[in-house]
């Protein structure tokens, strides 16, 4: 799959750098356009719409957090380039595919682009599509805790999981039951079963997801018609479950 990138870098040295090393070490990448600022960069993300930025963080007149932020929905993947290593929790809080730090390292800067390259082919190859999971099934039983006891559950009764701070309001077709437990703690409940973390907020029985929306994260539908959120960084983790 050939990638459309974007370089966003207020140096003109280290733009050519970087796009020296794309065209000799990883094929199949096609640098569209180049800028030098934030304003320069929303134009050419608007213009030319691509599947992958390389952004660095500190530029003139605003930083990477704040062409970002101008853009809430975002169809592309961003690598970060820097040589400041402390914008990585931020990077990572917005979702970043990868982070690089300078000098960019050969290696690194492969891994960085394979692994967005990965992320597109298999989003490209389902988007709009009715899905077809691996060869996974939700059977089994899980107990619930509750205040006289426990009840017992089909795991494949569970459409989803959603957080709602220390409670987790679990989903079945046509019922809704709220336990005082925490999502993390039924998503380790879940673990051998098909279920995928798709967001702070949701874990979904893969089993039931129909349709994938491509978009920064994207949202899957699941069978019963209910649409969720996918977060950019939990996007390649739901859909390793799908062929």
């Amino acid at each position: 799959m050939q990638l459309r990138a974007i370089i966003v870098e207020d140096e003109m040295n280290s733009r050519e750098i970087l796009r020296n090393y794309l065209a000799k070490y990883c094929n199949g990448v096609d640098v569209l356009g180049e800028a030098a600022n934030i304003e320069e960069g929303l134009k050419a993300i608007q213009n030319h719409g691509p599947d992958l930025v390389f952004l660095d963080v500190e530029m003139p007149f605003g930083n990477a957090f704040d062409l970002l932020e101008r853009i809430p929905e975002r169809n592309f993947e961003t690598i970060f380039v820097t040589a400041y290593n402390q914008y990585a929790i931020d990077a990572l809080n917005q979702h970043a595919a990868y982070y690089l730090m300078k000098p960019i390292n050969i290696d690194e800067l492969i891994k960085a682009v394979d692994y967005v390259r990965s992320i597109k082919e298999k989003e490209n190859a389902l988007e709009g599509q009715v899905l077809k999971a691996k060869p996974l099934k939700a059977e089994g039983k899980i107990t619930l805790p509750q205040q006289d006891g426990f009840q017992v559950l089909e795991v494949g009764d569970i459409f989803f999981c959603k957080a709602d701070d220390n409670y987790t309001e679990i989903y079945l077709d046509k019922k809704k039951i709220v336990v005082s437990k925490t999502l993390k703690y039924f998503e380790d409940a879940l673990q051998p079963y098909p279920f995928a973390r798709i967001h702070k907020s949701y874990l979904v029985n893969v089993t039931e997801v129909v349709k994938y929306k491509k978009g920064k994260g994207g949202s899957v539908v699941l069978s019963n018609g209910k649409e969720l959120s996918v977060s950019a960084s939990k996007k390649a983790e739901l859909l390793s479950y799908f062929q």
